[in-house]
């Protein structure tokens, strides 16, 4: 499972962690928000792609049309979704206190988040909470890769595009 967040419309650092995420052949995609354009959507084509709000996902109709037109899903501001067993919340992670409600209910395997920027993972009960980073404003630029049998996490630096 690749995870990425706060790609905040900026399409060629979307598309070098696209690449990277190709390299590794995931499965499936979730976007934990802060998407900030159409054009970020449309490179995840290759994989179904869930995706979530953020606090600057300003255009909702356009991004939901987005997402809808490619195929993928939309979950609004927060999914619930169960791939290769495990149960999966996914949200941007601004309101903090949805992030610990669905922390404490102990009804996931796995939540991811963004919203800080920050690379965190810890295990609370039997949930594994994930913030793999940024890919943009964050230093270093980093996405995930979740391995959904034994919840093992893999954080990967995405190289700056080349016309930064």
């Amino acid at each position: 499972l690749g995870v990425i967040s706060d790609t905040h419309g900026h399409v060629s650092y979307t598309m070098e962690a696209v690449r990277m995420l190709k390299s590794l052949e995931v499965a499936e995609v979730v976007h934990c928000g802060d998407i900030g354009s159409a054009d970020v959507i449309r490179l995840f084509e290759p994989w179904p792609t869930h995706f979530v709000f953020g606090n600057t996902d300003s255009d909702l109709v356009d991004l939901r049309f987005a997402i809808e037109e490619a195929g993928q899903t939309c979950h609004e501001r927060f999914g619930d979704l169960t791939l290769g067993g495990r149960r999966i919340g996914l949200l941007h992670g601004d309101d903090s206190s949805r992030l610990m409600d669905a922390i404490s209910s102990q009804d996931y395997d796995l939540i991811c988040y963004g919203h800080t920027h920050q690379q965190e993972q810890h295990q609370q009960g039997k949930t594994l909470v994930l913030n793999h980073g940024a890919v943009y404003r964050a230093s270093p630029h980093t996405v995930a890769v979740v391995d959904l049998d034994d919840l093992s996490v893999e954080f990967l630096v995405v190289d700056p595009p080349d016309d930064e």
